[in-house]
């Protein structure tokens, strides 16, 4: 059974499934995070939804270019969860199942290229408590224990 974060589901809501790849980006004791400007400002996992027909390591290797401008190895599956969510930019009700990785930035090809986007480098043990959403958090601060 995969852990839920978030709100309960509505019962007469229909929910997409929507999976998706995220990363714990951390070089020494710092943590590579995303800050979305929009629609809602928050800080985020680098990543994001996996395309219809892309693989899950494809998908998190473009979301974590698109949002942070670098380039990641050493993937390691962390863990997964759930969360029920509107999605302002796409107009649905989301069933996210959220899978998270750890991996070592490399390389800034250069800045993000996608709008509303900006790179932030934070220390490990100060990035759960600024991140948006609780999964994300839990997951950040297990591995910053590390």
């Amino acid at each position: 059974m995969i852990r839920r974060f978030g709100p309960t589901p509505q019962k007469n809501r229909c929910y997409l499934r929507r999976p998706g790849v995220y990363a714990v980006l951390r070089l020494g004791d710092q943590v590579l995070l995303t800050h979305q400007a929009r629609p809602v400002a928050e800080f985020q996992l680098p990543g994001g939804g996996i395309d219809p027909g892309e693989s899950p390591i494809p998908a998190l290797h473009r979301e974590v270019y698109e949002e942070t401008g670098w380039t990641i190895t050493g993937l390691r599956r962390a863990g997964a969860f759930r969360r029920f969510v509107y999605m302002p930019d796409y107009d649905i009700w989301a069933d996210k199942l959220c899978t998270i990785y750890t991996a070592r930035p490399v390389r800034q090809i250069g800045p993000p290229t996608e709008p509303a986007h900006e790179a932030v480098w934070m220390p490990a043990q100060e990035a759960a408590r600024h991140l948006g959403n609780s999964g994300d958090r839990h997951f950040a601060a297990l591995l910053a224990a590390r």
